[in-house]
């Protein structure tokens, strides 16, 4: 018996609910029927069992998945490298969950249904190009950096305690001065049962730690540096935008920038689009605390960087000042205004090719 042929004129609309050990499926078609849900293992040969199963119900037109850039991330490949369209999709409301309750194929079809209904069009990143290595070797500098804080902390929470005569011989130090004096000493190990020579060890300890992680960050930077000037030579050339900010910038934005339809999109991306708030007679705005709040952080620190060395913002900033803005309002409207102008070096033209590859 021959199997029955699969009708292509089914079109499929997908869902799928992602877990670090199994993904769940569901499948729609155009006009909402649910097709089918299923349980696959999250590994290679899961991707290919799922990709399989839709595929069998019909041409599969946008799949949703939530988490493509963590538990979904390797799915999100599969299905992008046959040419599905892979959008994100957010977990459902509370008010959704309250209703239907929770369930991962509950999950998997209000997926497939935020898809089919156009809620969800965010083209999901890509993890396949250069600007993936820099957010992973950003993972390690960010926990390098934190340590690091961290050691220094600690290091003068100890002092705090510490000795008389030891608070006196380093009290007024320099941070700097600080550790290299407190890794440089050398107390006796067989005398660790007193407090002086115990908090020596101590406090040497710390200051070798934050030794180890200066010198493990300046090299991840040099690892970072240039990826970032391969990846966007230009964005170097900002005023106001040093390898630190533009590595942010580049993973807000992803290996594939064309997923961004518009200067618009990139500002709520980052936080920085206004939010209308307006009701009757009363017509406002109110500041938005959504976006990647790593990427708003970027956009500040290029705004107190001109701010402080940039003459036609001092000069924007001295003007606004005299109409009664204050000094938030106005870094607000400065972040907006940079976000303009970093779109079109971060997303260059697109072609007609970029728009079919972005759908």
């Amino acid at each position: 018996m021959t199997a029955p042929a699969i009708d292509s004129q089914i079109k499929v609309f997908g869902g799928v609910d992602t877990h670090q050990d199994t993904h769940t499926a569901a499948a729609l078609d155009a006009a909402g029927a649910i097709l089918g849900s299923r349980q696959f293992p999250a590994n290679a040969a899961g991707y290919a069992a799922l990709l399989a199963w839709l595929t069998g119900l019909g041409a599969v037109v946008r799949v949703g998945i939530e988490g493509t850039s963590s538990y979904g991330a390797g799915l999100a490949a599969v299905l992008r490298a046959v040419g599905v369209t892979v959008v994100e999709v957010d977990r459902p409301d509370r008010s959704t969950r309250r209703r239907r309750g929770k369930s991962d194929p509950i999950d998997a079809e209000a997926a497939a249904r935020a898809v089919l209904a156009g809620h969800v069009t965010g083209v999901a990143k890509t993890h396949d190009g250069v600007v993936e290595c820099i957010r992973v070797l950003r993972i390690a500098r960010s926990s390098a950096r934190d340590q690091r804080a961290d050691c220094l902390r600690r290091l003068k929470s100890v002092l705090v305690t510490a000795p008389e005569a030891l608070r006196a011989q380093l009290r007024g130090l320099s941070d700097p001065k600080l550790v290299a004096t407190c890794a440089a000493l050398r107390p006796a190990r067989s005398d660790a049962g007193t407090p002086v020579t115990a908090t020596k060890l101590a406090i040497r300890a710390l200051g070798r730690r934050y030794a180890e992680l200066t010198e493990e960050l300046a090299d991840l930077d040099e690892l970072i540096q240039p990826l970032v000037a391969q990846a966007n030579p230009a964005l170097l050339e900002v005023h106001g935008v040093g390898p630190e900010v533009a590595a942010q910038l580049l993973v807000t934005v992803g290996d594939n920038p064309h997923r961004l339809h518009s200067e618009a999109a990139f500002a709520m991306l980052c936080g920085v689009a206004p939010l209308p708030a307006s009701s009757g007679k009363t017509n406002r705005h109110r500041l938005n605390r959504g976006g990647d709040r790593q990427a708003n952080n970027a956009l500040w620190r290029i705004a107190l960087c001109r701010m402080k060395t940039h003459a036609p913002t001092r000069d924007y900033v001295t003007r606004r000042t005299a109409e009664g803005l204050s000094k938030l309002e106005i870094i607000r409207c400065l972040k907006r205004y940079i976000a303009r102008d970093l779109y079109r070096i971060l997303v260059p033209e697109i072609t007609e090719n970029d728009l079919a590859l972005a759908a």
